[in-house]
């Protein structure tokens, strides 16, 4: 009488995706295409990297920052935005009795924080090579 024994060399183990369950591409194991799961890269540190904390310093200046992580255009629209920025908070300022300078903290704090979430394109490319 004939058996049937999986031969473990040829079984396949599928991945399921860790949100949905679904079952991963074996082609494109690292995102689910029934949901937005994406595995993290190896190079992923919780802390942010070395290179997002020099973005931050450097976006003292605000786009700066975005400039040293790859992003020409957005560093250069930022650095228009601030002229723009400071404009608007000095006009704010005369019809708030000074209060509205306090605008000007809450850009530079917003610049800081989307330069060091956003995807670091210098070192993209160097992965790349």
């Amino acid at each position: 009488m004939p058996t049937t024994e999986a031969n473990p060399s040829t079984a396949t183990t599928t991945q399921t995706c860790p949100l949905c369950g679904a079952a991963l591409d074996p082609e494109n194991p690292n995102a689910c295409t029934q949901c937005d799961w994406v595995a993290k890269p190896d190079g992923h540190q919780p802390g942010g990297t070395v290179r997002d904390k020099i973005a931050v310093c450097l976006s003292v200046i605000p786009g700066l920052g975005h400039m040293y992580k790859g992003h020409r255009l957005t560093g250069a629209l930022y650095m228009l935005g601030a002229a723009f920025a400071i404009f608007a908070a000095f006009v704010a300022s005369t019809a708030t009795a000074g209060f509205g300078i306090l605008l000007l903290p809450l850009y530079w704090l917003g610049i800081m924080l989307q330069v060091f979430f956003v995807e670091d394109l210098v070192l993209a490319e160097a992965r790349k090579k």
